[in-house]
Formats: C-alpha cells, sequence, structure tokens
C-alpha cells in the first residue's frame, strides 16, 4: 500500500497561529522542529490568539535569525520590526486551550506592532527555557505552544483524496498550507498512511505516533488572504473523516523519540504498524 516515501516538505511556525517557514532541512529537538511555535501572541490577559477567531495572524510572517536570539516581523501595512530575543525576564501566566503555562513576556514594543497588525490588543511570549510540557497521545512527548504534539505529519496523497472529494461536491482543491503540517510525506500511495504508521525514521530522527489530527476552523483560513474562505473543508471532511469523538481528522501528531537532523528528499521508513484510530 505504500511507495518508497520520503519527505517533499519541512515547515516550521515560530510564532503559534503565523505564517510558517519552510525550509529544506531542520533540526529536531524534542518539541518539534527547532523554534516551532517558541512564540505565542496572547491578548492582554494572556490568553492565546489563534486563527480561529484572529484569521489576520496568518499573514504575519516571522524570521528566526542569529540561532534564535533574532526576530524579525513583516505584516501588511505595518513597518517591519526586528528585536532581541528575551529569555531572561520575569516569566507571566498564560492560557492555551484553558492550560496554563509560563511565557516570557517579548516587551512593549513588539505588543504594539502586534496590536497594530492585527487590530485588537495583543503581546508576545516566549516559551522559557524550563517549559516542561507534558503532551498526550500513544506517544507522550513534549512541544511548545503547540495545540498538542511536537510535529503534524501529513501525506500528499492524503490531500490528493480530499482534492478528489472537493471536486465531488463542486468546490476547489485547497493547498497543503490550509493545514498546517511540519512534515509532507511524498511517495504513500495509500491515502492517510500516517494515520497507520507508529514508528517512523527519516534522517536521524525517530518519531513516535501520538494520535490523529483533529481539525478545527483554522482549516478554513484562506492563509495567503489572512481571511475565512467558507466552509471547506470542514463540510466536506465530516462526510468521510468524521472521528468517533464527534470531530473530524485529517493527517497525525507525532512526538519525537530521538532528535536529530532531517532534510527534503530524506527517506521515510515505517518500522512499526497499527490500525487507524476513528
Amino acid at each position: 500500500m505504500t511507495g518508497a516515501a520520503t519527505v517533499a516538505e519541512l515547515t516550521y511556525y515560530p510564532l503559534k497561529g503565523c505564517a510558517g517557514v519552510s525550509v529544506p532541512a531542520a533540526e529536531v529537538t524534542p518539541a518539534g522542529l527547532a523554534h516551532d511555535r517558541s512564540f505565542m501572541v496572547t491578548d492582554a490577559e494572556g490568553v492565546f490568539r489563534s486563527q480561529r477567531r484572529d484569521p489576520r495572524l496568518a499573514l504575519i510572517r516571522p524570521e528566526i535569525g542569529a540561532g534564535g536570539g533574532r526576530l524579525t516581523l513583516r505584516a501588511p501595512g505595518v513597518e517591519p520590526l526586528e528585536l532581541d530575543v528575551d529569555t531572561s525576564s520575569a516569566r507571566r501566566d498564560v492560557l492555551l486551550f484553558k492550560s496554563a503555562y509560563r511565557g516570557i513576556d517579548q516587551g512593549d514594543a513588539v505588543a504594539e506592532w502586534l496590536t497594530e497588525a492585527l487590530g485588537v490588543p495583543s503581546r508576545l511570549v516566549r516559551v522559557p527555557p524550563e517549559h516542561d510540557r507534558v503532551t498526550d497521545g500513544l506517544t507522550p512527548g513534549t512541544s511548545g505552544y503547540a495545540d498538542s504534539c511536537a510535529l503534524h505529519v501529513l501525506s500528499r496523497s492524503t490531500l490528493e483524496l480530499l482534492g478528489e472529494r472537493l471536486a465531488e461536491q463542486g468546490a476547489a482543491p485547497l493547498p497543503m498550507d490550509r493545514f498546517r503540517p511540519n512534515i509532507v510525506v511524498d511517495g504513500w500511495d495509500a491515502p492517510h498512511t500516517e494515520d497507520r504508521a507508529r514508528r517512523i525514521a527519516v534522517g536521524d530522527v525517530e518519531l513516535g505516533y501520538a494520535k490523529l489530527a483533529v481539525r478545527c476552523a483554522v482549516t478554513t483560513v484562506d492563509q495567503g488572504a489572512g481571511a475565512r474562505g467558507g466552509p471547506e473543508p470542514l463540510r466536506t471532511l465530516a462526510g468521510y473523516r468524521r472521528a468517533a469523538s464527534g470531530g473530524v481528522v485529517f493527517g497525525a501528531k507525532f512526538a519525537v523519540l530521538r532528535p536529530g537532523k532531517l532534510s527534503v528528499g530524506d527517506a521515510v521508513a515505517v518500522s512499526s504498524w497499527g490500525e487507524p484510530e476513528r
């Protein structure tokens, strides 16, 4: 059911909910691709902002420099902002899906910039070095400010099947960025092969399956426009990818068993398989 699978795309998302950075190679830490979701935009009270309510987050394009010590932000209609990343100031309480964590506030200048870019009062926090989050699923792990697990894996064949289902409904296909994966796999002939992979070796890295990726309204946001684009893909996914819990699932989440380096073009070898969860 599978061909010779390889890594087709690698993307990390420095600011949770904002645009991703596509790279030809990446270091993988226990928390996922280096710098992935290491920052989070919050409201004034420390509650995380998401494209679910603030789709303009998609228009903020971050760049990480100086080994993680420098952050540059760009967005339409706002002058670019560069700042030195603060890893030592006092911690503040933040909330992510009603779970309490800590963050290092990055100051008033970037708060004002984000407030102008998004049109709502906002601040920026960074994951503190002592962040010790434990993620759930079949294989536990850790992550920064990701929704849950360290890595989101999605295959091209899975997206191609969705495109066929959308066409049956008279809808246009959707790009991969609607689903914001970290690792895109090419060469798995059967759609949703990622649902069955339990142990994956790729590059220097080993990954362990955690759970299916439950999809939300973020998938309806046009990532290039920073605006909601209608009911798809959730409407179509509900017809063939509804989980027992009642949500819809698309792609899979993985924990990092062995950190290292991986690159676009690396072979993806599955050493353990299981039955897909539903």
